[in-house]
């Protein structure tokens, strides 16, 4: 019986987090505590000053978290919705941007993915992009 067939009887996922993906879970979880705590701190001290602005930090605490877990799980499935989310992240992350540049009144206080990230060293747009990078590399690996 070859490894790859062992595998299957196994029922063994396909694993997410080789090479590059430990970068990727090391990142996300990062992320994930830093958008959590402060997105809490925030909703239980702030709120009345920003509630926009800190219930979309809790809003990428939430997608980091999930990215987070759906990496470390692995599976086609996860390899799926992972790849969704950071599509919907990415998205997020240019909304938000543009919108904290083209109208700052909008927000009197930062969120995780205000001015693209610039309060994160831009991770929050890199990130996605590498993630939606490694999702396809994966599936092109797993499927050859």
């Amino acid at each position: 019986m070859t490894e790859t067939q062992e595998k299957a009887a196994r029922g063994t996922k396909a694993r997410l987090v080789t090479g590059p993906g430990i970068l990727l879970v090391w990142l996300y979880g990062v992320m994930s505590v830093g958008a959590v705590s402060r997105s809490i701190y925030q909703i239980a001290t702030e709120f009345d000053r920003a509630p926009l602005a800190y219930t979309l930090s809790a809003v990428a605490a939430v997608v980091y978290a999930f990215i987070t877990y759906t990496l470390v799980r692995g599976g086609e499935k996860a390899r799926r919705a992972a790849l969704v989310c950071c599509a919907a992240e990415l998205t997020g992350v240019l909304i938000v941007g543009t919108w904290t540049l083209i109208e700052p009144s909008a927000f009197p206080d930062a969120t995780v993915w205000s001015d693209y990230g610039y309060g994160y060293l831009f991770i929050p747009v890199l990130l996605p992009l590498s993630g939606i990078w490694w999702l396809r590399r994966s599936r092109t690996a797993t499927a050859a």
